[in-house]
């Protein structure tokens, strides 16, 4: 990447030096030759001003030398009065024009200046014997030793600017990637899920490489709750399957060591409880296995919420361990009917579960959602605690102990069907105990709409 951006950096300039120096020395040249040619015709108005007052007479000693010359030619093209340096010599070019017009012709061919180019300026004046024609030539030597001298300035300089550019770029590109060399080297030494505390340093600043920083640290937070969640899942549920199988055990065992004191009855009663609660343990495992890898998938049909609610009140009551009140106005939605009466299960097995003696259930529609308030008169759950009781595996104190038949499940599975309708899952404050109120969107027809 620092070779890459060194090269289209150097690459970039000298394209743009390139075209900036041949347009430096195309303007610098253009800019001599109207210079000169301005000369000329400076000069070319002088002599003619001294034409109009003295006519072929006019001196023309100013106009000497090798770089220049001056000429005064009639119509016909003879050479009335010349410079010293081409005294003698016919005229120097060909053009006639108009007194009050003038002529500008670029030529190599003049009897001085060794085949140098020149610019001639051809000047029409009507002087005291008749229309004549005032010829001044300046040499263009000085434009190209000056183009020359600028060219070859260019030449020397034109490396030099791109070594230098390339040098910058290159130290400056290394000085830009190096919080990202050491966001690398840092994220190199993360070796499988041991080292997910590590964070990469940020640099300071606003930019994009800042923000990547941040991003990758949030990352590598997210990995580690994630690893820390999977240990502890792991470790939770070896926990709780290796109870009921070493219960299983446990009354074989002492079945098989003392038949005559056994009741083979009570025996197998207590493991067929046992195997229940491996049975629904084992269910709830591989739904959640499922929900982490795919999400949850429901059906959408046509759902009753309110006989869904007095079904988990009537199931309630004939386990005879609480006393049920239920209020549940008609309420239909869209959802799973088998994922949704899971939900309200585990609710209602949560509430009894932890009642002093009396849950209850109310089903209510508050504008565009439909809510199932499933609320105890138990010890209730510490605000601290009320997001909390949603992880998996998840007990507060010692009442929520694995005797009274609770995984530690039952609340996460219901969230994840909440949110899998688009609904949600929460606990507030009660006015007894525990109160966990469950959102599920509600579609009114358009019988119930059309009587709003």
């Amino acid at each position: 990447m620092r070779w890459r951006t060194t090269a289209a950096a150097t690459l970039a300039v000298a394209v743009f030096l390139a075209v900036a120096a041949l347009a430096f020395a195309f303007a610098q040249r253009q800019q001599l030759e109207a210079s000169i040619t301005e000369a000329a015709q400076q000069q070319a108005t002088d002599i003619a001003a001294q034409v109009v007052q003295d006519g072929a007479g006019a001196d023309l000693a100013a106009g000497a030398g090798d770089q220049s010359l001056v000429q005064i030619v009639d119509a016909d093209g003879n050479v009335l009065a010349a410079s010293p340096s081409v005294d003698g010599e016919p005229a120097v070019v060909d053009a006639r024009p108009d007194p009050g017009s003038t002529s500008t012709i670029r030529s190599a061919a003049l009897p001085i200046g060794e085949g140098e180019d020149f610019v001639v300026v051809a000047l029409g004046v009507r002087g005291p014997d008749g229309p004549v024609v005032v010829l001044v030539a300046q040499s263009l030597e000085l434009v190209g030793q000056s183009t020359a001298v600028v060219v070859t300035l260019l030449l020397i300089g034109y490396p030099v600017v791109l070594l230098g550019v390339a040098l910058t770029s290159y130290w400056l590109a290394g000085r830009a990637l190096a919080p990202v060399e050491a966001i690398r080297t840092r994220v190199a030494t993360v070796q499988g899920t041991t080292e997910l505390d590590a964070r990469v340093p940020v640099p300071d600043g606003d930019d994009e490489i800042s923000r990547l920083a941040v991003t990758m640290n949030a990352m590598l937070e997210r990995l580690e709750t994630g690893s820390d969640r999977q240990r502890r899942f792991v470790g939770d549920a070896s926990h709780e399957l290796r109870s009921p199988l070493a219960t299983i055990r446990a009354a074989h065992e002492i079945a098989a060591l003392h038949p005559e004191t056994r009741d083979f009855t009570a025996t197998s009663r207590d493991v067929l409880d046992e195997l229940d609660r491996l049975d629904h343990l084992v269910a709830d495992l591989l739904l959640l296995a499922r929900v982490d890898e795919h999400g949850l998938r429901v059906r959408s049909v046509d759902v009753d919420v309110d006989d869904l609610v007095n079904q988990e009140a009537e199931r309630l009551r004939k386990l005879g361990t609480v006393t049920v009140t239920v209020t549940a106005p008609p309420a239909r939605i869209h959802g799973d009917p088998v994922q949704l009466a899971r939900a309200l299960r585990n609710l209602a097995d949560n509430a009894a579960r932890h009642a002093e003696g009396h849950v209850d259930l109310t089903l209510q529609i508050r504008g565009d959602n439909v809510e199932v308030v499933v609320e105890d008169d138990g010890p209730g759950i510490p605000e601290a605690d009320r997001e909390r009781v949603f992880e998996r595996f998840v007990r507060l104190d010692e009442s929520r102990t694995r005797a009274s038949g609770g995984t530690g499940l039952g609340l996460a599975i219901a969230r994840e069907i909440s949110t899998a309708h688009d609904g949600n899952l929460n606990v507030e404050v009660g006015t007894l105990g525990a109160r966990f109120v469950l959102v599920l969107p509600y579609q009114r027809n358009e019988r119930e709409a059309a009587d709003q």
